[in-house]
């Protein structure tokens, strides 16, 4: 089978059905090659894209030359506002520039200053990447986003700090176990300011409800009950993407660390650190995402009186988000 089936403009190159084909499409959206197209490559990309949509593709255009087109295309443009996407805020961005982050959050010995520091930082970050990559089709307030990144600031700095000071003050510790415990200080931070994150973005989404499709897309009714299960489902991925990025890279570097060769040379630390967060930035969080299906589905009997009756089927779907 070809590794670049038949173009479909604006439908994922990779089956996202299965856990490979969720894989293999992460791996594209946050592809940090994109960053590097130029001008004059991204308007011919447009350009490519525009004249399939007109039917007017000149002679000789391969699915190849399309999905690439597209790839470089969404990793820049807003598929909603059609404006460009800032560098550091693009999901093709996402590991160049969180990477220094992680290294920040994970760095042993830290201050209160420096983890309050490292954990707003990172909140700010990630605040700015889901504002730039947001759905624009359907009208959020700006206070929402505000709430959420206050929300997740404080809950993140808060867990942070507070965890730190017990551990300071654990009296069975010792020396050497006290900094290896304070090294997953960041992961229950972070996932919970996640969590928190999520609930004030999307709380109205509860009261609103949620859109439930049939198998072949159609709206069959706005749900509350599916808004429930995909905020649930929503909160539960967001606790488990940071986890490779977060506990990994703390349990591989005591370890590492132990080796003769970093023993003798403390300089080296920080390069190998940093060398061992890159990589599970750039290939444990795909596979993280990828264990979730953005679109889950639910049985009728679950929903909504008025929904089971206008639904055709015993099974609805809803997008969840991630």
């Amino acid at each position: 089978m070809s590794d670049y089936p038949l173009f479909q403009l604006r439908k994922p190159r990779f089956d996202q059905n299965t856990f490979l084909g969720r894989f293999r499409h992460f791996l594209d959206v946050i592809d940090p090659r994109t960053l590097l197209v130029s001008e004059k490559r991204l308007q011919e990309s447009v350009n490519l894209l525009k004249r399939f949509k007109e039917g007017t593709l000149p002679p000789g255009v391969t699915n190849e030359q399309l999905w690439k087109a597209q790839k470089i295309k969404q990793a820049i443009i807003h598929p909603d506002t059609g404006e460009k996407i800032l560098m550091p805020f693009r999901m093709s961005g996402f590991v160049p520039f969180g990477t220094p982050v992680v290294v920040g959050l994970l760095l042993p010995n830290q201050t209160l200053v420096s983890t309050i520091f490292w954990q707003w930082l990172n909140q700010s970050h990630n605040a700015c990447v889901n504002y730039s990559n947001r759905n624009a089709s359907r009208p959020n307030p700006t206070s929402a986003f505000v709430y959420g990144y206050l929300g997740a600031v404080t809950s993140a700095v808060s867990i942070a700090v507070g965890l730190n000071v017990l551990i300071q003050r654990a009296k069975r510790f010792s020396p050497t176990t006290r900094l290896l415990v304070q090294r997953f200080v960041p992961f229950p931070a972070v996932a919970s300011a996640n969590v928190c994150n999520v609930v004030l973005m999307r709380k109205s989404e509860l009261s609103e409800g949620i859109s439930v499709l049939d198998k072949s897309g159609n709206v069959v009714g706005t749900s509350k009950v599916a808004a429930k299960y995909a905020l649930l489902e929503t909160a539960l991925t967001r606790i488990v993407m940071p986890m490779p990025i977060l506990v990994l890279p703390p349990m591989i570097m005591a370890n590492l660390e132990k080796l003769p060769l970093l023993k003798g040379n403390p300089r080296l630390v920080l390069p190998v650190h940093a060398g061992v967060c890159l990589a599970a930035f750039a290939f444990a969080l795909p596979l993280a995402i990828s264990l979730f299906p953005q679109t889950s589905q639910i049985s009728v009997d679950k929903l909504e009186p008025e929904i089971a009756q206008a639904a055709k089927c015993e099974v609805l779907f809803y997008n969840k988000g991630l």
